[in-house]
């Protein structure tokens, strides 16, 4: 894909980071588009299906989390990636974004190159999509990479973008203990930069959603799934 097929969506109560962020983004060949407000993004973003959407947290009425809540529990955008714009040194507001379903986020003041890297990293991860690739059949769940969905007890589950490609690493070689970094290479890749906690977050999200005791955690090294 060109950087013209892909869309972005930025959500942010102040109109001159808007400017400036679209402005940077659109000289890259994005299509971008904007919000002022959370409830407006939740709008925009059920019509656009954007790949992508780059949300600040902190903003009056609906934050971000709220937003980015409401966002993921549509299933139509259950891809689409969210990263959050944080003051520095708002670790809080960066867990808690993790655990609503963003996928990464980009400290403030915002520096131009950091953001267009960052979105390139991101969206790569549609790139790799293209090419076919089998669902993993396990005892007691499907994954379906094709359909994004998982299956089990013939019930669909979606999963946030994070969530899934995490199941699907750990699951496609059972048994296989993946340490943290091999886990945030692949899941999350080298050019993003996320927190100690943010694959506990993931792991203890998927296990509450699906509902598996597999995912076991190999303290010190990292997590596998156990048949």
């Amino acid at each position: 894909m060109k950087t013209e097929d892909y869309s972005i969506l930025l959500v942010d109560d102040e109109p001159d980071i808007l400017e400036f962020l679209g402005y940077n983004l659109r000289k890259e060949g994005y299509n971008v588009h904007t919000a002022e407000n959370g409830k407006e993004a939740i709008e925009k973003a059920s019509k656009l299906l954007p790949h992508l959407i780059i949300l600040d947290v902190m903003m009056p009425k609906m934050d971000g989390i709220e937003t980015c809540t409401e966002i993921k529990r549509n299933p139509k955008l259950a891809n689409t990636l969210i990263v959050f714009l944080t003051a520095r040194g708002e670790d809080y507001s960066q867990l808690a974004g993790f655990e609503a379903g963003a996928d990464d986020y980009i400290t403030k003041p915002i520096k131009p190159k950091i953001i267009t890297s960052r979105v390139k990293a991101l969206l790569r991860r549609y790139k790799d999509d293209d090419s076919p690739k089998n669902s993993v059949e396990l005892k007691d769940i499907i994954i379906d990479r094709e359909k994004y969905v998982v299956i089990k007890d013939g019930n669909e589950i979606i999963l946030p973008r994070k969530e899934f490609e995490l199941l699907l690493m750990l699951c496609s070689k059972p048994n296989k203990v993946f340490t943290r970094s091999e886990i945030f290479t692949n899941v999350w890749g080298d050019d993003v930069i996320v927190g100690d906690r943010t694959i506990d977050v993931h792991i203890r999200k998927i296990r509450e959603k699906i509902g598996i005791e597999n995912l076991k955690t190999i303290k010190g090294v990292g997590y596998k799934y156990e048949e």
